[in-house]
């Protein structure tokens, strides 16, 4: 059956045959998905990234030849419109911190529901961050463990513009064009993001985006 709306262009990268030939059947289910291409390993990974230049890249972090993670540390994604999504059998909440470091922005367990797979890519090709509550839960408190800031107020106030921002950032816009949206200037975005990581005890974007899902100041309705 041929698809006709907007394409989610998909790469996939996983060692095992059986495995990507499952994800092909499942992804090729919805209309708004389309694989183009499959990876063995992370040079091939690789290869195809700037190839290809996929909207997402499915990635598993146990792979030969270059592991999910030594793909996330050799491949500059400012330079690709790419988003990526971490495949991983194992819940070792150090791969996940240090991939989310590197640039990923989705993780997902291949034990979890196949339609939670299925949104997560809809989500992270949106601009959003995919981590399920435990992990978002786990990844910020690694993330507090490793931050110098202060510690986080339980309640922290925000004001309605502060509320906007923080949302928009959790969505992947930059400053810039959060200031488009917003009718603000670039360099008032950056003062309200200063006030926000005081405020928050956060020092990135990153740590914003998880703090922001784990205590519901956005909405992922």
């Amino acid at each position: 059956m041929a698809k006709t709306k907007q394409q989610i262009r998909v790469l996939l990268a996983d060692d095992h045959a059986i495995f990507r030939d499952g994800l092909r059947k499942l992804l090729d289910s919805d209309e708004e998905i389309t694989i183009v291409g499959e990876a063995q390993n992370g040079v091939e990974c690789i290869k195809l990234l700037t190839k290809l230049k996929p909207d997402i890249l499915l990635l598993d972090l146990r792979m030969p030849d270059k592991d999910g993670l030594a793909v996330l540390e050799e491949v500059n994604f400012d330079t690709l419109p790419t988003r990526v999504v971490v495949l991983t059998a194992a819940e070792d909440d150090r791969d996940v911190v240090r991939a989310m470091r590197l640039g990923a922005r989705g993780v997902v367990l291949k034990q979890s529901a196949t339609d939670l797979l299925v949104k997560s890519i809809h989500r992270v090709h949106a601009g959003e961050i995919w981590l399920d509550n435990r992990m978002t839960a786990e990844v910020m408190k690694a993330f507090s463990k490793s931050s110098e800031a202060g510690p986080r107020r339980e309640k922290p106030l925000l004001s309605d513009r502060e509320k906007e921002i923080v949302q928009l950032v959790a969505q992947g816009f930059r400053n810039k064009e959060i200031g488009e949206k917003l009718f603000i200037s670039e360099q008032t975005v950056k003062n309200h993001l200063h006030n926000i990581f005081d405020k928050l005890g956060v020092s990135d974007r990153l740590e914003l985006a998880l703090y922001a899902i784990h205590h519901r100041l956005i909405d992922h309705s």
